[in-house]
């Protein structure tokens, strides 16, 4: 095992020319960051899912009620073994030649069978409640983290200035903000990634997944490596449309759809003008060029820009799902459905109802909204962010 982590962490891979792992370790003059450092992110991670179960039980469900969000789930399909044991064991979506054969069997006409069947998928979807409850801890966060970031970053100089994230390095001391910022982010990321297994299902389970793991990658290795000053950049920008997009859930879970409208326009807007715009010509501008500008060319150099492009293709799908919604707000007076990440995959129709009658929000009819993943908030559904 030493002989492969010593290989993993060839200095030579890792590190500029004539840097080595000796020069970055921790002295009495000045501390830098310690990949043992990084395993404080699990119990952290664990520390930080513990809280959300409180804070969603005694802080978001009582806000919610008040709020007067809808706390039961969709209508219970009634009781029937055979049909039970098809949806379970066989089918959730019956063929027109099954649905004969039930029909024939049970004595209920085809368009009944449909419908139990329908109620029942439906019956699996989470209530309005929980997702409430869940955007409301990830509003929450991000905004603490967020603004935590910019009170630490205003008084840096690397965020006025780019070229400073690689003035003086490797050798740039941890400071104590720093490090506590990244070890929260790390962990926020880890308990996503175990979380996204039990929380709403979405539509993108797959790409939010990718992206989580990406994240965690590029937070483990930047600060491995200490190339921490510009992690902190990305971690911020990042962070900043979620806050909008989970206000925006939160709004359309209370039915109040101009405030939902409004708020997804203006995410929007600050999700393009972040991903598209200033992380491209700060971010990448920084970590393609002038970092190579500054330390040369090494193999680690290339390994963190093929993750941040990584991101950024991610950024551009959900900018697009993005921009579709926001069109369909702007011409029909309406924000379609999310998109972006907060489509459930079990998501089904509900029994057909009249266009006259459907609710003013198509966004709202399932309880749907928002985006990160970050980290999803969009249409026919296929949004996601967070981050």
């Amino acid at each position: 095992m030493a002989g492969i982590l010593a290989w993993f962490w060839n200095e030579r891979f890792w590190l500029p020319h004539n840097v080595t792992w000796a020069d970055l370790q921790s002295t009495e003059e000045a501390a830098f960051p310690q990949a043992e450092d990084l395993y404080l992110a699990f119990p952290l991670a664990f520390c930080i899912f513990m809280i959300r179960l409180l804070f969603e039980r005694f802080i978001a469900k009582p806000c919610a009620l008040g709020l007067k969000v809808q706390a039961n789930g969709p209508q219970k399909a009634q009781p029937n073994a055979i049909l039970e044991k098809v949806f379970t064991a066989i089918t959730k979506h019956p063929d027109e030649k099954r649905l004969e054969g039930l029909s024939k069997q049970l004595d209920w006409d085809v368009r009944s069978i449909q419908r139990w069947f329908r109620q029942r998928r439906n019956q699996e979807k989470p209530s309005t409640l929980r997702k409430f409850c869940e955007s409301m801890w990830r509003f929450t966060f991000y905004l603490y983290i967020f603004t935590y970031g910019v009170r630490f970053l205003k008084k840096t100089p690397w965020l006025w200035n780019t070229r400073q994230c690689w003035n003086g390095y490797p050798y740039q001391p941890l400071m104590p903000d720093l490090h506590y910022y990244y070890i929260v982010e790390l962990s926020f990321y880890w308990s996503l990634m175990f979380s996204q297994f039990i929380d709403v299902k979405r539509k993108d389970f797959g790409i939010m997944f990718t992206h989580h793991i990406v994240t965690v990658t590029l937070i483990t290795f930047s600060y491995v490596t200490n190339l921490t000053r510009v992690g902190t950049l990305v971690l911020c920008l990042h962070d900043a449309a979620d806050i909008v997009l989970e206000a925006a859930k939160m709004a359309n879970y209370c039915k109040c759809q101009k405030l939902s409208d409004l708020l997804f326009l203006t995410f929007a807007i600050v999700f393009i003008v972040s991903r598209l715009g200033i992380y491209p010509l700060w971010i990448l501008n920084t970590t393609l060029f002038e970092l190579y500008e500054a330390l040369g060319n090494f193999p680690a150099l290339w390994v963190f820009n093929v993750l941040l492009m990584v991101l950024q293709i991610l950024h551009c799908f959900w900018s697009y799902l993005i921009i579709k919604a926001a069109y369909k707000a702007i011409s029909k007076g309406k924000v379609a459905k999310d998109s972006r990440s907060d489509v459930e995959s079990s998501s089904d129709e509900e029994e057909t109802v009249p266009r006259s009658k459907a609710p003013h929000s198509s966004m709202a009819s399932n309880g749907t909204s928002g985006a990160n993943g970050t980290n999803g908030y969009l249409t026919g559904g296929t949004c996601s962010e967070e981050h």
